[in-house]
């Protein structure tokens, strides 16, 4: 199997340290171009880009300023600023390029001939082009879905009186860099509070990182969140950032952090005081600036008087708690919700002029909502979709007895059951999904994936 990839490019007028070049990084890359006239450059690089760009300092005979190859790499970094440029310069040239570091060169090897040092410094060069490519993609994405979470909530805002003090709570921190916990059950809104946090920072044009620590397998937590080298375990194949890097300036969104195993809550505290990760297999500490923004479904302050959450790190993560209320504690917010989630899902299955009656409108009302309103956005959708009527049916909304047992169920759906117990069960154990699934007699990877199915998150 052929592991070599990226291509990159030569420049220098020396044929014989083409040729040396090129099949030394031959093994490592999977296409090598050289070129000896730095003139046909703007044009090459117009036509095709690279992944690493080894260019020489020094093209005139007899010139040995360096300045030919920092006005070269200028000139490239203007046709592609995401270039990664590595200056090849001779031992009198060392100072220039140093300096030239701070001008957007990536790094500099000598004419030396340290086959493993070159070697080293070049394949450094190339992780750091895939790190800025990922977190340019990374950024490209937030844009786009803070560009469509930003029409979507100027669309409609909750008028309840608990959820208006939420939005100026929400508001207030905003402006600020403070860690913020945002408590609830299970489909309350807290990833959406989360958005609107960062949506109105300061940091708001960079990325917004959602880790879902409830969907993470506890072996992966460490690896996911502070990354690693190649070769820290069996797996890994390659160097990878994790999500603390991933996200440095920007907003950092650890959901469902009651999940997370003690040993890492240690780390993780310590983390937060010091703001720089070492990844697993590395002594190396990197910086890392990010605002910390934790959800959970949990009773922390409870789990921390068990033993099962720590003290010091829940008052680190909650310099700002955020409550967010559940649905059946404010039924006046079900007419405005219902009414956005029919536009939503009426443009998305192109059904025009639905409606809900006023009869369904107080059923849904009375109806207690255990997955809140992931699981009213739910109903709505299956109404919508199911519909043949202008007027959605009342049954296709609310269920006939949400409160019955199996035993009493009107159905002998098997998966309306489930779902009828799952919801009763979170609801009892006030959403707490580790003991919700050893009660169920479940993992708790199993109940996460039937709580999506349901529609219950």
């Amino acid at each position: 199997m052929d592991t070599r990839k990226g291509n990159i490019l030569i420049v220098d007028d020396n044929k014989e340290l083409l040729a040396a070049l090129s099949m030394l990084l031959k093994p490592h890359f999977r296409q090598i171009d050289t070129e000896r006239n730095p003139n046909v450059l703007p044009a090459l690089l117009r036509k095709k880009t690279y992944d690493i760009i080894l260019l020489d300092m020094n093209f005139t005979a007899g010139v040995n300023s360096g300045n030919e190859g920092i006005y070269w790499m200028r000139e490239l970094l203007k046709i592609d600023p995401q270039a990664t440029i590595v200056l090849i310069t001779a031992y009198g040239d060392v100072d220039l390029a140093v300096r030239s570091m701070k001008e957007g060169a990536a790094d500099f090897i000598q004419k030396s001939w340290d086959e493993d040092k070159m070697l080293s410094t070049i394949l450094s060069a190339y992780k750091l082009r895939e790190s800025k490519l990922e977190i340019k993609k990374l950024r490209d994405r937030q844009a786009h879905l803070s560009q469509a979470n930003g029409r979507r909530d100027a669309s409609f805002r909750c008028q309840s009186r608990a959820m208006q003090e939420v939005y100026t709570m929400v508001e207030k921190v905003a402006a600020t860099d403070v860690d913020v916990l945002i408590t609830g059950e299970n489909g309350t809104g807290k990833e959406v509070l989360a958005r609107e946090i960062h949506r109105n920072s300061p940091r708001s044009d960079d990325v917004f990182m959602h880790v879902d620590l409830g969907a993470i397998p506890e072996a992966l937590f460490e690896s996911e969140l502070f990354g690693h080298t190649k070769g820290a375990f069996t797996d890994a194949k390659a160097d990878r950032a994790g999500k603390f890097e991933s996200a440095s300036g920007g907003t950092l969104f650890l959901d469902e952090i009651g999940n997370l195993p003690l040993p890492l809550q240690s780390k993780l505290l310590s983390t937060l005081q010091s703001r720089r990760v070492a990844r697993i297999g590395s002594n190396k500490s990197i910086a890392v600036d990010i605002r910390l923004v934790s959800a959970t479904n949990q009773p922390l302050f409870d789990m921390a008087e068990r033993g099962l959450f720590r003290e010091d790190l829940l008052y680190r993560i909650n310099t700002i708690q955020i409550d967010v209320p559940p649905l059946r504690e404010r039924p006046e917010d079900i007419p405005g919700l219902a009414g956005f989630f029919l536009k939503k899902n009426s443009d998305k299955y192109h059904k025009p002029q639905l409606r809900v009656s006023d009869k369904s409108l107080e059923k849904m009302q009375q109806y207690s909502w255990p997955g809140n309103i992931r699981e009213l956005e739910h109903a709505i959708e299956k109404a919508v979709i199911l519909s043949n009527q202008k007027e959605l049916a009342t049954e296709l909304l609310v269920p006939d007895q949400p409160g019955a047992s199996p035993a009493q169920s009107t159905t002998f759906n098997l998966e309306e059951n489930e779902k009828q117990i799952i919801a009763r069960a979170l609801k009892q154990f006030r959403g707490n999904i580790s003991l919700t699934a050893n009660k169920l007699g479940i993992n708790r990877s199993t109940l996460y994936t039937k709580i999506r199915k349901y529609g219950l998150s």
